[in-house]
């Protein structure tokens, strides 16, 4: 099993691009798969996106914290901008214009609903193709809160960070009927807990038995059971939404996690091969693109109209070929604008701390002896 040591030396998780992946094609099947494709659930995928969102940008924070003594909100911020708005305003864009060619622009309420879906508040006025955009809009609300919660504070250690995340899975939970959204912002911070957890090596001892591959297998098939009959579930729980349901599929996804990163199962191996490393890295423009692509599959070729599984496998494969454009052409060079920009930063933080006057104020060394 993977120690803590090697854990925190590990600098990608090829495995959680392959889930991504998943997750992506799940949300496309649930939108176009129809009724022969109904037992996968594929709207459960967004949950999946929320707890590798969650665990993926804490760890980074984390290790960016032990390598410089303290995380920047600034860069965490510069990364999250450079990595999340170009596409999705870019497609946004895509899809007024296609709205616009077709006519549809002033019956469709696209112009209503723009204004909320410019400022990621999607999930209040969904608009016409880009109504999956709501998750971003609950993202974005819960990135720029957590790390003035988590991060602001130099000096937080495992437990005060770790009840942090707890207190707030907790409070979503019990606030779960009454504010909007509420288990998706846990079905994230739930990816934050498990993140705390294995940074420290306190948390990381208590999960390392979930480092097993053997017990990720367990993890996974209990996953995709739960996936499967979510509703059959629910309804034996008495869980009316199956709210609670989720969360508990949620705290699954999150287990499985630690034996995903370990590596040495079979789960793993799949997971991290080319083609599902391939889909993971355009998973994101995949899950926003998705229904403008089926408006143009179906406008081309009326027989992908319907939706059922011809109809999603069209959509997942002109999706992904519009993702890879997106990905190479705007993702990409946007994402490393953002680290030169950050890296310029850095260097200019450096020549300020190596002037004479800094120099000066910096206090003299303690006597030795």
């Amino acid at each position: 099993m993977m120690t803590h040591e090697q854990y925190l030396t590990t600098k990608r998780f090829p495995a959680l691009d392959g889930v991504r992946a998943i997750a992506a094609v799940l949300v496309v099947v649930f939108h176009y798969g129809g009724p022969t494709l109904i037992r996968a659930n594929g709207w459960i995928g967004v949950h999946l996106f929320f707890v590798m969102s969650g665990f993926l940008i804490t760890t980074l924070a984390l290790r960016e914290e032990d390598r410089n003594g303290r995380a920047s909100l600034a860069n965490f911020y510069i990364r999250r901008a450079f990595r999340i708005l170009p596409v999705y305003y870019v497609i946004l864009a895509m899809i007024v214009v296609f709205i616009y060619l077709r006519g549809a622009l002033h019956t469709s309420g696209i112009i209503g609903a723009l204004p909320w879906n410019l400022t990621f508040m999607g999930e209040f006025h969904q608009m016409t193709m880009f109504g999956q955009a709501w998750t971003l809009g609950v993202e974005q609300k819960f990135y720029v809160l957590w790390p003035l919660l988590a991060f602001a504070i130099a000096g937080l250690g495992f437990v005060k960070r770790l009840s942090l995340a707890l207190g707030l899975v907790t409070m979503l939970i019990v606030l779960v009927t009454m504010i909007p959204y509420a288990s998706a912002f846990a079905s994230i911070v739930v990816g934050c807990a498990l993140a705390i957890a294995l940074h420290y090596r306190k948390g990381f001892a208590a999960l390392r038995v979930f480092t097993h591959p053997a017990v990720g297998i367990v993890i996974a098939v209990l996953l995709v059971a739960v996936q499967m009959y979510v509703f059959e579930i629910g309804e034996f729980l008495n869980d009316e939404g199956n709210v609670y349901t989720v969360l508990g599929y949620v705290v699954l996804a999150a287990l499985l996690v630690p034996s995903l990163v370990a590596g040495g199962s079979p789960l793993t191996w799949v997971l991290s091969r080319a083609p599902m490393r391939w889909i993971g890295e355009r998973s994101y423009a995949l899950y926003l693109v998705q229904q403008l692509v089926a408006a143009v599959v179906a406008a081309a070729l009326p027989q992908f109209g319907p939706h059922r599984a011809l109809t999603a496998v069209a959509v997942t494969i002109a999706g992904l070929l519009v993702a890879d454009v997106l990905y190479r052409w705007v993702e990409l060079p946007m994402i490393e604008l953002g680290r030169r920009i950050i890296a310029r930063r850095a260097q200019r933080r450096a020549s300020r701390e190596t002037t004479p006057e800094a120099a000066a104020l910096r206090p003299a060394p303690a006597p030795v002896g």
